[in-house]
């Protein structure tokens, strides 16, 4: 899938821990607005090239670049903000659902809060609920309500429903591409090539740490192997 306007570009980028090599001369473009999957077998560096777009990771050759600026030229803190990371557990902060909102925000009033559960079709009720009760699907929905709190441009998502029922699974990937429609750009790392096939617009495909198949997900031959 081509774009005009990449999110991320990585050139010949290499990631080694000892004498591991974790990803391989890398090379691609994740365009903005849109959702690429990042998808292959265990062991084939997926979460190491999503942790590398805001700086969890760092490699030891080539370059990172978002919207065309290196990211070692980003204030790390101010690219975490831009490009924000939500895990594949829901990882819940506070007692209260606002309270978690207001994490990264701290001046988000209840109006503002009760917009963002809306954007992950939760209703404005749930401001008040304790987060101890949430249910795995809903923790996960609060979990991306809270990283779209900081206004984010871009998303990474890595494996955000391997923790959660059919119901609770659906809900985030219905949220997933109503955010992608809407112009965020989202970057998700999963092993469900059915839901990959389903919420994403471009497939990265990898395999020890290389990157050796790209392009539209409804074109891609590793989905046809993986049937």
């Amino acid at each position: 899938m081509e774009t005009s306007t990449p999110a991320f570009t990585l050139e010949q980028v290499t990631v080694r821990y000892g004498t591991a090599t974790l990803l391989d001369a890398v090379t691609c473009r994740i365009p903005a607005s849109a959702c690429t999957a990042l998808v292959g077998p265990s062991g084939a560096g997926k979460t190491t090239l999503l942790r590398l777009l805001n700086r969890l990771e760092e490699p030891v050759a080539g370059t990172v670049t978002f919207h065309g600026r290196p990211l070692p030229d980003w204030d790390v803190l101010t690219l975490r903000r831009q490009v924000t990371l939500v895990g594949q557990q829901p990882v819940l902060l506070t007692d209260t659902v606002l309270d978690d909102l207001r994490v990264g925000r701290p001046e988000l009033d209840h109006e503002q809060a009760a917009a963002l559960l809306e954007r992950v079709h939760l209703p404005a009720a749930y401001l008040r609920r304790a987060t101890a009760n949430l249910s795995g699907g809903e923790a996960q929905r609060v979990c991306l309500a809270r990283a779209l709190a900081v206004t984010p441009q871009a998303l990474l998502l890595d494996e955000p429903t391997s923790a959660l029922d059919a119901v609770g699974a659906a809900a985030v990937e219905g949220v997933v591409r109503e955010l992608a429609a809407g112009g965020l750009t989202v970057v998700l790392v999963s092993h469900n090539t059915a839901q990959a096939r389903r919420v994403c617009d471009q497939v990265l495909v990898l395999d020890g740490g290389r990157l050796v198949e790209q392009g539209r997900a409804d074109r891609v031959g590793y989905f046809k192997e993986s049937a």
